[in-house]
């Protein structure tokens, strides 16, 4: 953290320390869809659900190194997990569930990215960056959720 850094840091790993909560909980949430996936689509649908895992896994990498860096504690107690986090953890049955709660999930993550980069605005530009990459990520995990469900839909 530098000598100009403008933020409320308190604030700013509290919200980082959620959305690690929200990238965790997606990543069980995708890990578990990827070994319960079935049927005559799950192939395809496995891989993106596997693909997703590994990226919502770094999310919370960089966002538990950012917090480190602003002279907090990444909070990975299993305890409260939930409560931390912007999303629910729903598994669903078939392939189009799983993939509907996928894309609810993304969906809440993109919205608490974009207010959590309207918070620090320029005030803490390396966060915002972080935030705003994490975020690009993210859209492009709903639009191929969204692909996937207007293919296997009813």
């Amino acid at each position: 953290m530098t000598a100009g850094y403008k933020a409320k840091v308190e604030t700013v790993i509290r919200l980082l320390n959620e959305a690690l909560a929200t990238e965790i909980v997606c990543v069980l949430r995708y890990k578990r869809h990827y070994f319960m996936a079935s049927g005559i689509n799950s192939l395809s649908v496995k891989g993106e659900f596997l693909q997703h895992a590994t990226e919502e896994q770094v999310h919370a990498d960089q966002l538990a190194e950012r917090i480190v860096q602003l002279g907090g504690e990444p909070n990975f107690s299993p305890e409260g997990m939930l409560s931390r986090s912007h999303s629910e953890y729903v598994e669903g049955d078939s392939l189009v569930e799983m993939i509907t709660e996928d894309l609810v999930a993304e969906r809440i993550a993109i919205d608490s990215y974009r207010e959590m980069i309207t918070y620090v605005g320029t005030d803490d530009p390396t966060t915002g960056n972080l935030l705003e990459g994490i975020l690009a990520q993210e859209e492009e995990h709903a639009e191929d959720l969204a692909s996937l469900l207007k293919k296997l839909g009813p």
